[in-house]
């Protein structure tokens, strides 16, 4: 496995923003020339990255029989776009290493204020300042999926107000980046397919968040899958016991139902489909 950690430095990183990889080794006796790679961001209100939300998933993910990397993002006091620029860097990193690691697609997870993050590239990959500071084409930003885990997505109503505030800061009040930064608005036929789940009873980032998002995933024809479950607090990361907050909270155990959905979700979506088309080359 090529375990590593790579600092992320854009203008205005943190010291401490870095990648880290968890890449499955390849072997002639196991018939899987290459896997998709999940990229998770924790979330964390934009103002640390959660532990709970960390590695605890990318340990799901190989257990999956995936790649995994998980993104420790600028938070406060480093504002809007730097964790953006962070996660546009990270994927075309990893799109750089591809052939050398065995990865195909690459899918972005993100949890929270983490779900904006993910999101927000799922909406802005195409943004001409990205190629513009990074020095690189669009398409390598573009992700070939996302994952949003009760993700933070509006800032109107039903906002998550402080994941708004440390995100914008002395922006945080004006009308246009509010606007901008609410990101059901932002959504087009180019937003890469997506997998949501929320819980109904979530009491800091309303489901009305994911519940817009997905209204504008569908009107604009991308597809997605969105379940909503009807208990369970914010922040549930694994809902069981391998992720419990301290005293035990955060285990809900019909939520954990949400790890072979996704599972389900990747296979259908990326690798039946490659197993589709390579036969499909064959014939």
């Amino acid at each position: 496995m090529i375990h590593e950690t790579f600092p992320v430095q854009m203008e205005g990183s943190l010291p401490d923003t870095k990648l880290v990889t968890y890449i499955q080794d390849t072997y002639q006796e196991i018939d899987i020339a290459s896997r998709p790679l999940v990229l998770v961001c924790p979330g964390g209100a934009y103002a640390y990255t959660s532990n709970r939300e960390a590695e605890a998933f990318a340990m799901q993910f190989l257990a999956m029989g995936y790649h995994a990397a998980v993104l420790r993002y600028s938070c406060a006091p480093a504002g809007y776009p730097v964790s953006l620029l962070e996660l546009a860097y990270s994927m075309a990193f990893i799109r750089e290493h591809k052939k050398e690691w065995h990865v195909d697609d690459i899918i972005v997870l993100g949890c929270s204020a983490g779900g904006h993050l993910a999101a927000s590239l799922g909406v802005f990959w195409q943004e001409k300042f990205l190629a513009d500071t990074l020095k690189k084409e669009n398409e390598c930003f573009r992700p070939d999926g996302l994952i949003l885990c009760y993700p933070v997505i509006t800032t109107g109503e039903f906002a998550h107000r402080g994941s708004v505030d440390n995100l914008l800061q002395d922006r945080a009040q004006d009308p246009e980046w509010l606007a901008k930064m609410s990101l059901e608005n932002q959504v087009t036929e180019q937003v890469p397919p997506t997998f949501i789940w929320h819980t109904y009873t979530d009491g800091s980032v309303p489901v009305e968040n994911s519940l817009m998002f997905v209204s504008a995933l569908r009107k604009a024809g991308v597809n997605t899958e969105f379940h909503m479950y009807p208990v369970g607090g914010h922040g549930l990361g694994l809902a069981s016991r391998l992720t419990q907050n301290p005293g035990g909270s955060a285990i809900q155990e019909e939520c954990t139902t949400w790890i072979p959905l996704v599972h389900t979700w990747i296979e259908s979506r990326f690798i039946n489909r490659e197993k589709q088309e390579n036969r499909d080359s064959l014939s």
